[in-house]
């Protein structure tokens, strides 16, 4: 009998963004900026121009750089919320 394996470790243990699904970042996003303050940081019409989830997710999905800044986003978004107000 032979011992089981342990468990894979994770691939990427120090990205924040490892699991995260896209709709988890931008519903995020909104709940700390709302949707002005998300048009203003990251100026794409999906964000200030009759903004919803589905809208800004069929965007992002097909458009690379405008996903990478919202990931940044994100991520600044992170770095600020840990050195506190």
């Amino acid at each position: 009998m032979t011992a089981p394996e342990p468990p894979p470790s994770p691939t990427q243990p120090r990205n924040p963004l490892h699991g995260l699904t896209l709709e988890a970042i931008v519903t995020a996003l909104v709940a700390h900026y709302g949707w002005a303050g998300l048009g203003e940081r990251v100026p794409v019409r999906c964000f200030t121009s009759d903004p919803s989830v589905a809208s800004s997710l069929k965007f992002l999905r097909k458009t690379p750089w405008a996903r990478a800044r919202v990931e940044g986003l994100y991520l600044f978004m992170l770095r600020e919320a840990r050195r506190g107000p």
